[in-house]
């Protein structure tokens, strides 16, 4: 009750900022939270984005983070054994992306301008290292589309913003339990006549905290040190396990 009363008593102040700004700045927004804590069994997370408009519009909500680069390998049959073919790497991958926008978003705003800003899977860039090498490179970027909407990082429809009034807006985003630790970015659109006249980006951290991050932190930072501990506690739990069977 008192997270849901601060929530509003937020989206007021937002209002009244909004209300009082000049045509330049015809919306203000903020997140509910700008840490998603990843603790021992973390089962995803619900966003919420809140804000306010003084002009009539669609919005739209980007998120994505943190970036990295892909490789894909197409498999090849050689005397009826299958093997890994020549990869191709994709760069500046973002490991979640999702996309939320007002009703008529899509149907408003014209494929150049969502494409400037990577409003959509369709219209996300998606660069290949050495493209002129590439056969059919479609084909690969439509598989790694699918891939990442398999795992549930590329949402394929685009959540729903709901506007109150005219005025207050909110949306929720739902992160995965396999959401990617890092940095995001929530990058906030106001577009009017089909071309964004305001835009505002929030950072977002994706974080392990915890134990559990103690052991990821340990496992980067001292990786041979981890891997003999890891070793030593496998022989013991087999050790133990076979005393225990033995006098079974």
């Amino acid at each position: 009750m008192k997270g849901g009363l601060g929530i509003w008593c937020a989206l007021a102040s937002l209002l009244a900022g909004v209300l009082r700004a000049d045509a330049d700045t015809p919306i203000v927004a903020d997140l509910s939270e700008h840490l998603i804590a990843v603790t021992t069994g973390f089962t995803g997370a619900d966003l919420l984005l809140f804000g306010a408009v003084n002009q009539t519009g669609d919005i739209a909500l980007v998120v994505r983070g943190p970036d990295e680069s892909v490789t894909l390998r197409r498999k090849t049959r050689m005397v009826g054994v299958w093997f890994n073919g020549t990869g191709v790497t994709f760069t500046k991958v973002p490991g979640f992306y999702a996309v939320a926008g007002t009703e008529s978003l899509m149907e408003h705003t014209p494929p150049t301008v969502l494409r400037r800003h990577q409003v959509g899977v369709d219209h996300l860039k998606l660069e290949l290292v050495d493209p002129d090498r590439v056969d059919q490179p479609v084909t690969y970027r439509q598989a790694l589309v699918g891939k990442m909407q398999e795992l549930g990082l590329f949402p394929a429809a685009v959540e729903p913003i709901t506007v109150l009034a005219d005025r207050l807006f909110r949306a929720t985003v739902r992160f995965p339990a396999n959401v990617p630790t890092g940095d995001y970015r929530v990058e906030v659109l106001f577009i009017r006549d089909g071309e964004v006249i305001s835009a505002q980006s929030t950072p977002l951290t994706v974080s392990k905290i915890g134990f559990g991050a103690d052991v990821f932190d340990f496992a980067n930072r001292q990786g041979g040190a981890y891997g003999v501990i890891a070793v030593i506690v496998a022989a013991s739990a087999g050790w133990i396990a076979s005393l225990v069977f033995r006098k079974a």
